[in-house]
């Protein structure tokens, strides 16, 4: 029988072990995931855990860094479904806000993430964040949607900060439904400050 790859190997059980903590930190919270648990569910032992992750903390980073990605995919397709570039990054922009709704990005990206990992302004994606915020002002301001006197990089930041700042809001709110539609119709104002009215449609 022939010997599998090494680096199949290591992504199978890299894999397993964040699928079983996604599945604890989603249900049980970070506190209360145990580490025991979770790598008993993928088969696996703590010193796999140690090796792949160097603990509980760095499962957690590749945790939040797959809900990203998956949310990233999400917000693409929704606006792509837009009916002009325009609408398209309103409707992305919103959407990740009311993501934060959804127990197991509340829990895990806006909760927990904070709490464990510090200031989500320093987490590694957030270059990236910005970087494809920046396109896509650049994008829209090219073809006449946003005004010409609006920096794409200055825009970039201030939408990005209040797209975290409002999840994190909404996530610890004794009240999330009610919070996010507050958040959501002041996110929408402050995008429309950006926008070039005679473009507006």
């Amino acid at each position: 029988m022939a010997h599998r790859p090494r680096s199949e190997m290591i992504a199978e059980t890299r894999g397993k072990l964040i699928v079983a903590a996604r599945k604890a930190f989603g249900t049980v919270g970070y506190a209360e995931a145990s580490m025991d648990d979770f790598t008993a569910e993928a088969g696996l032992t703590r010193g796999a855990l140690y090796h792949h992750f160097g603990g509980k903390k760095g499962l957690l980073e590749a945790v939040i860094a797959q809900l990203d990605s998956e949310m990233s995919a999400r917000l693409n397709e929704i606006s792509s479904r837009a009916d002009n570039p325009w609408q398209g990054f309103v409707d992305e922009c919103t959407a990740y806000i009311e993501m934060a709704l959804e127990p197991e990005i509340q829990r895990i990206v806006h909760r927990d993430g904070p709490a464990v990992l510090g200031d989500p302004f320093q987490w590694a994606n957030q270059d990236g964040c910005i970087a494809s915020l920046i396109r896509n002002l650049t994008a829209l301001k090219a073809a006449g949607f946003v005004r010409p006197d609006v920096e794409a990089d200055a825009a970039a930041r201030m939408i990005n900060g209040a797209s975290v700042q409002a999840a994190i809001w909404i996530a610890n709110s004794d009240d999330p439904e009610a919070t996010s539609a507050r958040a959501v119709v002041a996110f929408r104002a402050m995008l429309e400050g950006l926008r070039l009215v005679h473009r507006a449609q």
